[in-house]
């Protein structure tokens, strides 16, 4: 067994560091870091929508006071989407409709016949459609001509007096 020098000073005891043995420590240690940085990010990209807001889909559309119950106000509104760094606008609108004050009922603005823009006849109480004569009451049903179901609707809810829709309609049942 070979005896330790006792009185050898300890660095003789220890490998030496030589510059290539620095320079691979070096390069290993900034190859974490740069795998880590990427792996990190990847991952991020992958499990956000897990953490994303649901309110983030919903669209304020303005106020609930301006109402009057029994009569649809048509409401202009922009819905902005992002998508990474760009962000697209869209200008789009919605027939708000409240009996009480306190449920909100909002209606695509296209017929469900062929997309035609439709109108509010306050005298009839109708929702018209110019395109082919097409008739709907004030709940959206279909009242005469080709549409296959009643008007399509957006989800809406109020939030602190505001009223908010998602502006992608449920397709109504007919």
């Amino acid at each position: 067994m070979p005896e330790e020098c006792g009185g050898c000073p300890k660095e003789a005891n220890e490998p030496e560091l030589t510059r290539q043995g620095f320079l691979a420590w070096l390069s290993a240690g900034l190859g974490a870091v740069i795998a880590a940085v990427l792996g990190a990010s990847g991952a991020s990209y992958f499990v956000s929508p897990a953490f994303q807001k649901d309110d983030e889909d919903w669209i304020d559309i303005g106020s609930a006071e301006g109402l009057r119950p029994g009569a649809p106000l048509k409401v202009d509104f922009v819905a902005r989407k992002r998508d990474a760094w760009a962000v697209t606008e869209k200008r789009s609108s919605c027939w708000v409709l409240t009996e009480g004050g306190d449920q909100f009922t909002a209606f695509d603005p296209r017929c469900t016949h062929l997309g035609c823009p439709y109108r509010w006849d306050d005298a009839k109480k109708q929702f018209l459609c110019p395109c082919h004569v097409a008739v709907f009451d004030v709940k959206g049903a279909v009242v005469s001509g080709p549409p296959p179901r009643p008007l399509d609707q957006f989800p809406i809810k109020t939030l602190r007096g505001r009223l908010l829709i998602q502006p992608n309609p449920k397709k109504a049942e007919a």
